[in-house]
């Protein structure tokens, strides 16, 4: 009680903010000014209580909007369904609420980009930069930067800076203005633990280009080593970006759309022509070198031998559990590898009703207790050194219906024809998202999220411009990393997913797509009649290839419940 009254006074605070400012309404984002998915701080959950990945909230004097994709909408509703009406994108924006024509809406320009904001609003509202002050206290403690050698990384950062000016003389562009944090630790090398789920530190960079750099960054998270690895980048504080930019002699920048804000896009243009807004360096390393696969395949062998034996247990196991119980038991599983660090997001265990929220969160309300026959989702992944891991598997300890099980199955069919599909027709996202959907769509089934998303090398576990969706068209090469997990739910009843990473290597001079995740799939859950002789061979193959894999490091018991996957 005393968290929702704390959320009620802040909602009512913000209505006092925009009278008090002559304003019509105020949207709050879910990223801090570095745009991450994941970050320590959260206004968005501290007003609506919305715990998820994506969204944003416009409040309006009497009335206010929760908008998030299909993936949260039953948790939005939930969570935030009291105080909010919950919107879904990509159907509905603020720009379709007739409400808000032509009113005044303010906005932090450190936490929106001109992008965004088009998107959301078009031409409809009148936009206004003004800063509400969220007394957000980081007492953290400073953690400092380390950086990865040639062994982990596979390329050195000079090797990536020559692409980057390459880049930057044959598009006549003086600078590049790295804002997306991820992307500055993949050009550099570092790393840092900044964010709760991503090893990443916050930092942004300006690479001009005559191969000068300017790294803005807290340098009280730098240690005498880290300095001496940077002693060739001039290094600078955040507050002196525009100090520093003004010192600049030549006369044009590219920006990123997606994370320059609006505020240091207009100190740039101040004083500069912008004239491109997306940042190369996301194309650059969406591609993954031979180093970077070998160390994600290697920590995909350590993860797949920590989910293999919690399935055992989950299988194996009569005594009662709850959600929590299951979280926890993942963990420990998980911590047996020396390597492994942390989540690389928060887990998600959704037993029966719980399984049809797409990114459920378990807390002390939610917290089920699994019944005999119920079906039990859970999607987790983990940082390891060097690699960054997420599956989802649905399983279940007792007797699955018919339905469940051919809902199952539809779902299996369309990770299947994903993963075996001919990559020179199916070139992009796009096309392999229709043959995911495929044998649910012909029941008349579906589901409200993309298929599959790209995947960082020990950085963000959602990472772009590659992925598997309804939307995206952008051209699948070789070295890519890439989820495939389509799912089914059936709201108050149960959710199904089934998810592998997966890689894009070359056989025969042809792309083909090759699992990384190395865990059994519950075959108890499978209408084997349902599938024909290409899928079951496939199913035969990827549980050989994961008992030729990880068998060696299981017991005689976990061996022998592997091995029964292989017929």
């Amino acid at each position: 009680m005393v968290e929702i009254s704390k959320k009620t006074k802040m909602i009512k605070d913000i209505k006092k903010f925009i009278i008090n400012n002559d304003l019509d309404g105020y949207l709050i984002p879910k990223n801090d000014n570095y745009f991450t998915e994941y970050a320590e701080i959260n206004n968005l959950a501290k007003v609506s209580n919305f715990s998820g990945s994506a969204g944003f909230a416009m409040i309006l004097k009497n009335k206010n909007y929760l908008f998030v994709d299909g993936r949260y909408i039953l948790q939005a509703k939930r969570q935030s369904g009291k105080n909010f009406k919950i919107c879904e994108v990509p159907h509905i924006w603020p720009r379709n609420i007739y409400e808000i024509d032509k009113k005044i809406i303010g906005f932090d320009p450190k936490l929106f980009t001109h992008h965004t904001l088009f998107k959301y609003f078009g031409k409809k509202a009148n936009l206004v930069p003004l800063r509400y002050n969220f007394a957000c206290r980081n007492n953290k403690k400073i953690k400092k930067i380390f950086y990865l050698n040639k062994s982990i990384s596979g390329e050195d950062t000079k090797k990536k800076i020559k692409k980057l000016i390459k880049f930057l003389i044959k598009n006549k562009v003086n600078y590049l203005y790295v804002s997306a944090s991820e992307n500055v630790n993949w050009i550099l090398n570092i790393r840092g633990k900044d964010l709760p789920n991503s090893p990443l530190v916050n930092c942004k960079l300006i690479i001009s280009d005559n191969g000068k750099l300017y790294l803005f960054i807290n340098t009280n998270k730098l240690t005498k080593s880290s300095k001496k690895y940077l002693r060739n980048i001039n290094i600078y504080s955040e507050n002196q970006f525009f100090q520093i930019i003004s010192t600049f002699n030549k006369k044009n920048f590219c920006i990123d759309k997606n994370t320059c804000s609006i505020f240091d896009q207009q100190l740039i243009k101040s004083k500069f022509k912008i004239i491109s807004d997306l940042d190369p360096t996301y194309d650059l390393k969406s591609v993954k070198n031979i180093t970077e696969l070998k160390n994600t395949m290697k920590v995909h062998i350590e993860d797949g031998i920590a989910l293999t034996k919690f399935l055992y247990w989950f299988k194996n196991n009569k005594k009662e559990l709850t959600e929590k119980d299951v979280e926890r038991e993942l963990e420990k599983f998980r911590k047996l590898s020396k390597n492994y660090l942390y989540p690389s997001f928060d887990t998600i265990a959704g037993s029966g009703p719980n399984g049809a929220v797409i990114h459920y969160k378990s807390d002390n309300e939610t917290n089920r207790k699994l019944k005999k026959n119920d079906v039990l989702l859970i999607d987790s992944g983990g940082q390891y050194m060097w690699g960054t891991t997420d599956v989802t598997r649905t399983c279940s300890r007792g007797k699955v219906n018919n339905e469940i099980k051919n809902n199952f199955t539809r779902v299996l069919k369309g990770h299947i024809s994903v993963v075996t599909c001919n990559l020179k027709y199916n070139y992009n996202g796009h096309l392999i998202d229709k043959l995911a959907r495929k044998s649910l769509n012909e029941v008349g089934l579906d589901y409200s999220h993309g298929t599959g998303h790209g995947v960082g090398f020990f950085s963000n576990v959602h990472e772009g411009p590659q992925s598997v969706s309804k939307y995206n068209k952008v051209i699948l090469k070789k070295g890519m990393i890439l989820s495939n997990e389509p799912g089914y739910y059936l709201s108050n009843n149960y959710g199904i997913r089934i998810e592998n990473l997966i890689f894009i290597d070359e056989k025969e001079k042809n792309l083909i797509f090759r699992n990384l995740t190395m865990a059994p799939i519950d075959l108890d859950m499978v209408n084997l009649k349902m599938l024909n002789s290409k899928e079951k061979n496939y199913l035969f193959e990827y549980h050989l290839d994961v008992y030729s894999n990880i068998s060696k490091f299981l017991n005689k018991f976990e061996k022998k419940w592997l091995l029964s996957h292989i017929k």
